[in-house]
């Protein structure tokens, strides 16, 4: 592929696309040049925005021959169906996290991935923000010594932001650890660079009007010794992003405020047609086209919350611009620019795959096992004891499975 633009078709026009939007127009590397989705006010907007097709569904779009890799931002439980089609039909495949909800839909990704002969890359997590990268480098270069410990620890208002109803569902794959563990423990193991190996954890579902996990908390072991303690909780009362110098989740200013503002805004909702009404009105199409300019544009890099990596001389702290290092004798900051592209690291990791002139880290059999870890997260709640894991692969693994190779 070399540095020829990658041409991206988009499955999904929703709040997914809509946060990775400014990504998909602002990068180099790629061209947004055709688009799926079932509302036609969508793709209506879609076809004033950027010209090309918009079709009504994903395998119309992955019959399009211009299109070089599909970006699959639809509801998690249509990801196994979309990341076939795209595949039977040469298309790479850039789907969003969760990968899929079992671990056997993530086992048939992976077929058809490697059956294709086509890349297969889950994001975007905060495993790919510039800061975590950079803490990885620095405990892979063995300066501060081994790494012993991580802590991550975020607070958000996630459970009362507006939700269709299997958001709100676990079996259909709603709640948080669905939806927000995914990224905590993609940061984790980004972080341990190593195989976990288990997990114990606890879950809350405290809202009988929103019955569906909205915290946990897992104490979560790795091969090489590593422990990681992970919470999270979203129900919209401390914000951890006050450990961030008040930057956002997509390295936006917070303003402060706006405290309460999501429960607020649901208060209004009454049915769940009307909260729906709500989740439809922040999707692409939806609302005015100068909405996207009245967002608060990114200072920082995205941020997940507090982490800590403990080296046995430093801990490393992420932060949205850049890594806090607290070492034996003196603490400096390790200081990264204001990216240019937000989120430019998953395209170029996507770019880089399909070129051949990098491995990637973030693979199918990455997702997988990362959704390993949140079905363990809820099957440990559950059940009250420890779960062994046994999908799991470590940050530059080639092994896999036995047999297995890389589905890129």
């Amino acid at each position: 592929m070399g540095e020829r633009t990658l041409r991206i078709g988009v499955a999904g026009l929703g709040r997914a696309f809509a946060i990775m939007l400014p990504t998909l127009r602002a990068h180099p590397r790629v061209e947004i040049v055709a688009a799926a989705d079932p509302r036609e006010a969508a793709q209506r907007q879609y076809i004033a925005d950027f010209g090309g097709a918009a079709y009504a569904t994903v395998d119309e779009l992955c019959a399009d021959a211009r299109v070089d890799a599909v970006y699959i931002a639809s509801p998690h439980h249509f990801h196994v169906a979309h990341a076939r089609a795209a595949a039977r039909a040469g298309k790479h495949v850039l789907v969003e996290k969760p990968m899929a909800l079992t671990l056997a839909e993530c086992d048939a990704m992976v077929d058809a991935a490697r059956a294709a002969g086509v890349c297969l890359i889950v994001g975007h997590s905060h495993s790919f923000d510039a800061p975590v990268l950079r803490a990885r480098m620095l405990i892979a270069s063995g300066t501060y010594g081994r790494l012993r410990m991580i802590t991550a620890l975020n607070f958000t208002d996630y459970l009362y932001r507006p939700r269709r109803p299997e958001e709100l569902d676990t079996a259909r794959g709603g709640g948080a650890i669905y939806n927000q563990a995914a990224h905590q423990v993609d940061v984790v193991r980004m972080l341990a660079g190593t195989r976990a190996r288990s997990i114990r954890a606890a879950s809350g579902a405290w809202d009988l009007a929103r019955a569906t996990e909205g915290a946990y908390t897992a104490f979560m072991t790795f091969d090489d010794g590593v422990a990681a303690s992970l919470t999270y909780s979203g129900y919209a009362h401390f914000d951890s992003d006050e450990f961030c110098g008040w930057i956002g989740e997509l390295g936006q200013q917070v303003d402060r405020a706006r405290y309460g503002s999501a429960r607020a805004a649901l208060a209004s909702a009454s049915t769940p047609d009307a909260e729906l009404a709500l989740k439809t009105a922040r999707n692409y199409g939806s609302a005015p086209p100068d909405a996207a300019s009245k967002a608060p544009a990114p200072v920082a890099h995205n941020q997940f919350g507090l982490v800590i990596a403990s080296c046995e001389h430093a801990d490393l702290r992420p932060l949205p611009n850049g890594v806090m290092i607290y070492g034996d004798r003196s603490e400096h900051f390790d200081a990264l620019p204001p990216p240019a592209v937000p989120r430019a690291e998953v395209i170029d990791e996507l770019c880089d795959a399909v070129a051949g002139v990098r491995k990637p880290v973030h693979t199918g059999e990455w997702g997988r096992a990362t959704l390993e870890v949140c079905l363990a997260i809820l099957q440990s709640s559950q059940e009250g004891r420890e779960i062994a894991l046994a999908r799991q692969i470590g940050v530059g693994d080639a092994a896999f499975e036995a047999g297995e190779r890389s589905t890129c």
